[in-house]
């Protein structure tokens, strides 16, 4: 016998099973290091560090790739600096825990973290340690070393033995030399794709020394891009205000440290500061100071005038092994880099942190922008670009828009 039911009688069926649906997981932060290991051996040390976004979550799913053999694993939370409880899973109790995936026989290391995800924003950053053997990425032709791997981590270091030079890298790269003479090779991957990497190194006749010590300004230009994990996100408000409400999210590990400074750029004033500690979802105390009051607060703050502005952000001093992840949002008004000229909206900034976004006011559609970025299109209609500075110094971001 046929059955006809009703919309109604449908919708109500159906509704505890979309219930019963575990929320997608949601990650991001993503940087990986391989330091490859005794040439030969086709083994490479990963040192992998993800940041859990889902709300409520209590676990974490990091899939195990195929073709590779999997040993000496760890798994530590950067905020505390303590090891997390981890086993082996299947691809349906990962499937169960909101994990997509097309493949039944994929296996996940399946982490325990430290505290559910703060539902207002929060997050849990994990680090996972691990050693890989697979000889089809890591093996000797001849005399020279090959690295060769599909990459989808957006960013990667690749760490060359002790005692080889890079010969060659297909992916565009900085390299720096480690404190211990070894040769790493770190690339940022902003298009959609995966990196098809191949990296190869010779043999040299003796270990390159440790680097030189280099003045401050140097060591800058020399500092590793890729692992920097500052972003900072603008929400443009319409152009006639020039006012724009950012966050920016920043990770501080240095033991003792209680302070994050934010100096206000010159021609910009602040306003509605606030601040939470995205590991526990808890607020940050703050407060802004003027002028003779940041000299006064004995802050490393350089050339303060009397309308130098700063917001200054507290927190308990971080203990060693420990670090604390900040996101601290502001609403800026600028009427120099930000305003409107005739119909057309025009923002004009530099970006000095490797990630940065903008999103453009509601009703506004993107005609112009100087430097490269991916542009997408939020659920609300608002056009959104995300740039990518490899970088070590600025770029200059020149914006302009005009209504629908």
């Amino acid at each position: 016998m046929r059955l006809h039911l009703g919309a109604a009688t449908i919708a109500t069926i159906a509704a505890p099973l979309v219930a019963q649906q575990p929320a997608r997981q949601t990650d991001a932060d993503a940087y990986t290091r391989y330091e490859l290991l005794a040439p030969g051996s086709a083994q490479f040390r990963i040192i992998y560090e993800i940041t859990a976004t889902t709300p409520g979550a209590t676990m974490y799913f990091n899939p195990i790739r195929m073709g590779s053999t999997a040993s000496d694993e760890s798994v530590v939370d950067r905020a505390s600096g303590k090891p997390l409880a981890f086993r082996v899973a299947n691809a349906t109790e990962a499937a169960a825990h909101g994990v997509r995936s097309g493949d039944p026989r994929q296996e996940y290391l399946m982490v325990t973290l430290a505290h559910p995800v703060p539902a207002n924003g929060g997050e849990q950053r994990v680090l996972i340690l691990k050693t890989y053997r697979d000889t089809t990425s890591y093996l000797m032709r001849g005399d020279t070393l090959v690295f060769t791997r599909p990459l989808g981590i957006k960013r990667n270091t690749v760490v060359l033995p002790a005692g080889w030079e890079l010969m060659a890298s297909n992916f565009p790269a900085q390299v720096l030399q480690e404190k211990d003479g070894r040769v790493g090779i770190s690339f940022w991957n902003a298009t959609p794709s995966e990196a098809a990497v191949t990296m190869k190194a010779l043999r040299l006749k003796a270990p390159l020394p440790p680097p030189p010590a280099r003045a401050s300004a140097l060591a800058d230009r020399l500092d590793e891009r890729t692992h920097q994990d500052r972003e900072i996100v603008y929400f443009l408000q319409q152009p006639e205000t020039h006012a724009f409400d950012l966050y920016h999210d920043y990770t501080e590990s240095r033991p003792g440290t209680s302070t994050y400074v934010n100096v206000v750029r010159a021609g910009s004033t602040v306003s509605t500061p606030s601040a939470i500690n995205l590991d526990t979802g808890e607020p940050v105390k703050f407060e802004v100071l003027v002028g003779n009051a940041i000299t006064r607060a004995k802050l490393n703050v350089p050339d303060v005038t009397p309308t130098t502005e700063a917001v200054v952000f507290r927190f308990a001093p971080v203990q060693p092994g420990t670090s604390i992840r900040l996101r601290m949002s502001e609403t800026y008004t600028d009427s120099v880099r930000y305003t409107r000229v005739g119909d057309e909206l025009v923002w004009d900034r530099s970006f000095g942190r490797p990630s940065n976004t903008v999103v453009l006011p509601a009703g506004w559609l993107l005609t112009n922008s100087s430097i490269p970025a991916t542009v997408t299109t939020r659920p609300d209609g608002r056009v959104q670009l995300d740039f990518i500075n490899g970088r070590p110094d600025e770029i200059s971001v020149l914006i302009t828009g005009r209504r629908r």
